[in-house]
């Protein structure tokens, strides 16, 4: 009996393992009956849209090869010529990514992105309400412009600095965090006389650890093989044992100390005080929230939005009202909204309701661990030292790519492509696409300067005087080439749709629900695609949910806008898990917050999204789309699917 079910296990363990494998074979054979049976183009473009929806949602295979499915099985099925397929895959969206990618890998690589976030801390100050509140300012107007993934990977080691000063001068004022002192000068900032020597210990050893955690990290406290002192599992430790490894995000401190209470926290937690923990937590997860919000501001600022916009103006050539100033007008009140609401929803779940303590602007009295966090940010500001001409330049490329993204065709007056005759060949990828490839051409060095400005280029860049601001290689690092073919792929489906009449026959299919209000389908969208992106990756749900919602709306006569817009924006809150989206990932992996941290706090963002957006689509979206009438460019494309 053992050994067959040590058998049964192992077998269980091997087809496991194997899952991924057995369900790339499994799904294609299982509905393969359906194009057989019904060799119809619809049936067969159904085939291909289920196969790939399985394999994005599941991920049992990279997005970016899910992503090539419809490139092969759209040609073997007859429902696309493999050249029909081929010029879905690379469109004006990827230039526009493109040229946004050159831009964002200057600002990275002349530190530009790390000014602005300290600069932008340095100004809301050290209270911790007003620290959430900083960092989530900087990185919603980085993740404007940014990636949410890069905007977050480079804001949480800013964010963990200033943390890990906070936990290491927590121990030593555990007792006086409460007491305020006046504003004294620099060198009382670090002292004090009423301390006691055990206070004084604690202090010196955090302080001396902190300025290099990254280099020497302390033991844990749950060492359960040391020998029992007081009944208590500690050992008393000399001076030169008292350094080991950890798991590498903060540093602890093995001391023996007389009272049972701050034993038993100790070896219950590794931050010094729950209040500490709580500040850890609502830092690292309001980075996310921030990033996440941001995204939806332009056009350019998340893949999704990318996704909409192309196969908006692919699937209604003759809208034209959906442009980086459009969106940009309608996104932005959201953002905002979201921001204040996500900041008080994470004040009051990790903070408490005292915002008069927690979000004081009076520098006349400040606690000693705000003096020192406050230091802190100031030294990593000074280590950038005075702002260089790679700088300049890039902020100039960035102010100049955003001035004439909103004056293209701002829409109340003529922009600048009025200047040329031929109407309707300029879009927001010239422009971005442009500028990009400017900064391979020009000098990282002040001309006519012999000295080096450049701090951050590398040995090639010093020897060459004429080195550009960015290299190949810099873009190179930063191209998400993965997320170009996956929305490639999208496109693809989307086509494949269109041309054999399956988003006609879907909508007819969902005439039933023609008695529903707009506002309520609108709903009933942004809920089912926000629990959907929870588990499934945020680009590859909307593009399966684009040409259903969009079949819908014109079987509804509804604006495909009152349904598209919001699905698009809500699509990006999957903020409930670690899985969700790759920001999730990254602060997860900071080890400061857990699963039911994110469950928590994620619902009610994932809740105050959507509330918002509906807001948004009801009020002034209504003025701004004309979303009260059924538009002639979606009923031309409805007439145009039936015939």
């Amino acid at each position: 009996m053992r050994l067959e079910a040590a058998a049964r296990m192992d077998l269980f363990r091997k087809l496991w393992r194997a899952r991924k494998l057995i369900l790339v074979v499994f799904i294609p054979l299982s509905l393969l009956p359906l194009p057989l049976i019904h060799p119809t183009s619809e049936a067969c473009c159904a085939y291909v849209l289920m196969v790939t929806a399985v394999y994005w949602v599941s991920e049992a295979v990279p997005l970016g090869a899910a992503a090539l499915v419809p490139a092969f099985l759209y040609p073997l099925f007859g429902v696309l010529k493999s050249s029909e397929v081929a010029a879905e895959y690379c469109k004006d969206t990827t230039l526009l990514l493109m040229g946004v990618i050159c831009l964002a890998a200057s600002i990275e690589k002349w530190n530009l992105h790390k000014r602005i976030a300290l600069r932008m801390v340095m100004i809301a100050g050290a209270k911790p309400g007003m620290l959430v509140l900083g960092f989530m300012c900087c990185t919603v107007f980085l993740s404007m412009w940014l990636s949410n993934t890069s905007t977050t990977a480079m804001v949480m080691p800013i964010a963990e600095a200033v943390l890990q000063q906070l936990i290491c001068t927590g121990l030593a004022d555990s007792h006086v965090d409460s007491e305020t002192a006046e504003v004294p000068e620099e060198d009382s900032a670090v002292s004090d006389k009423e301390e006691n020597l055990d206070k004084n210990q604690l202090e010196l050893l955090y302080r001396n650890n902190c300025n290099d955690y990254n280099k020497q990290v302390l033991s844990t406290l749950s060492d359960t093989k040391t020998a029992e002192v007081n009944g208590l599992g500690l050992k008393p430790i000399s001076n030169q044992e008292f350094i080991k490894n950890t798991n590498g995000h903060l540093p602890q401190v093995e001391i023996e100390i007389p009272n049972v209470k701050r034993v038993k926290m100790r070896r219950d937690s590794q931050y010094p005080t729950k209040r500490d923990h709580m500040i850890c937590k609502c830092l690292s997860l309001s980075i996310t929230y921030a990033a996440t919000i941001g995204g939806l501001i332009t056009i350019t600022g998340t893949s999704t939005n990318l996704i909409f916009a192309e196969q908006f103006n692919t699937r209604y050539p003759d809208a034209k009202v959906i442009n980086f100033g459009t969106w940009f007008i309608f996104s932005f009140p959201i953002a905002i909204i979201m921001l204040v609401l996500t900041w008080l929803w994470l004040h009051f779940l990790f903070l408490g309701c005292n915002f008069r303590e927690t979000c004081s602007l009076s520098k006349k009295r400040k606690t000693r661990r705000e003096m020192l966090s406050e230091r802190r940010i100031h030294e990593e500001y000074a280590k950038l030292g005075p702002i260089s001409y790679p700088e300049v330049v890039t902020g100039v490329f960035f102010i100049l790519m955003t001035l004439l993204w909103f004056t293209r065709e701002p829409g109340f007056v003529p922009g600048w492509t009025s200047l040329f005759e031929k109407k309707g060949y300029r879009t927001d990828a010239t422009v971005s696409v442009l500028l990009g490839f400017l900064l391979f051409l020009i000098p990282a060095r002040r001309p006519f300067s012999s000295s080096s400005c450049c701090k951050n280029s590398d040995d090639d860049s010093e020897s060459d005087p004429l080195a550009p601001m960015i290299t190949w290689k810099d873009f190179q690092r930063l191209m998400p080439w993965e997320i170009v073919i996956l929305v490639g792929g999208g496109y693809a489906l989307a086509a494949g749709c269109k041309v054999s009449g399956l988003s006609v026959w879907i909508g007819r299919q969902l005439e039933p629900m023609s008695g529903l209000p707009p506002w309520a389908v609108t709903l009933l969208a942004c809920l089912l695609v926000s629990a959907v992106t929870e588990f499934a990756s945020n680009p590859a749900t909307l593009t399966v949910f684009l040409p259903i919602l969009s079949a819908l709306s014109e079987t509804l006569h509804i604006n495909p806008l009152h349904t598209l817009i919001p699905s698009t924006m809500c699509v990006s809150f999957g903020v409930m898990l670690p899985v969700g989206n790759p920001p999730n990932a990254i602060v997860f992996s900071y080890g400061h917050v857990q699963i039911r941290d994110m469950v928590k706090a994620g619902f009610g963002v994932n809740l105050i999204g959507v509330a918002v957006v509906m807001l948004a689509i009801t009020t002034w979206g209504v003025p701004l789309f004309n979303l009260t009438e059924f538009p002639a460019w979606a009923l031309a494309r409805n007439v145009t699917g039936s015939l």
